[in-house]
C-alpha cells in the first residue's frame, strides 16, 4: 500500500487515538504527525507480521506513551470545536464528556478504550499494549464500568 493511502486510510483514527490519549489538540496532531512521519521513513520495514492498521496504531501509541516518558503533563481542558482538519462539526457534549473521562484514565487504559473504539480488535489490541487478550478484555469491561459511572456521576 502506498504511503498516501495509508495516510487517507488511517488519519483520523490515529488522531482521534491520540485525542483520546492527550485530550489536547494541537498535540494530539503533532503525535499523529509524528507517527506518519514514522511509518513514512519505515514503511520499507514493515513484515506484513501483523495487519498495516496494527503496526501505524503500535507507532502511534508507543508516540503517546513516551510523551509520559518525556515528562510532559497533559491538560485536560476542553476539547476544541473542531476537532479534523476535512470536515469541520461541532461535538456533542457527551462526546467532549468522554473525551474528558479518557484522559482522565491511567495511561494504558486510554490507549486501550481509544483502540476499542476505533473498532480495533481484542487480539490486535493486545498485541499494540502488549497484554494478554484475556487480560484486555477485562481491563475493557472495567474501563467501561468507570466511563459509565462518570456519565452516571454527571447526569449524561
Amino acid at each position: 500500500m502506498e504511503f498516501e493511502e495509508l495516510y487517507k486510510s488511517y488519519w483520523q483514527k490515529i488522531f482521534r487515538l491520540c485525542m483520546g490519549y492527550v485530550n489536547d489538540y494541537d498535540i494530539a496532531q503533532d503525535i499523529a504527525q509524528e507517527t506518519f512521519i514514522i511509518v513514512w521513513q519505515k514503511l520499507h520495514t514493515f513484515r506484513n507480521e501483523a495487519s498495516i492498521g496494527t503496526w501505524i496504531f503500535k507507532i502511534a501509541s508507543n508516540n503517546c506513551l513516551r510523551q509520559i516518558e518525556k515528562g510532559k503533563r497533559f491538560p485536560k481542558s476542553e476539547l476544541p470545536i473542531h476537532i479534523t482538519e476535512e470536515k469541520e462539526y461541532s461535538l456533542e457534549p457527551q462526546i467532549q464528556f468522554l473525551y474528558k473521562c479518557i484522559a482522565e484514565l491511567p495511561e494504558t487504559d486510554r490507549i486501550i478504550i481509544s483502540l476499542e473504539l476505533e473498532d480495533v480488535k481484542q487480539a490486535e489490541i493486545a498485541k499494540i499494549v502488549g497484554l494478554s487478550e484475556a487480560n484486555i478484555r477485562v481491563k475493557i469491561h472495567r474501563i467501561k464500568e468507570k466511563l459509565t459511572l462518570k456519565f452516571k456521576e454527571n447526569g449524561q
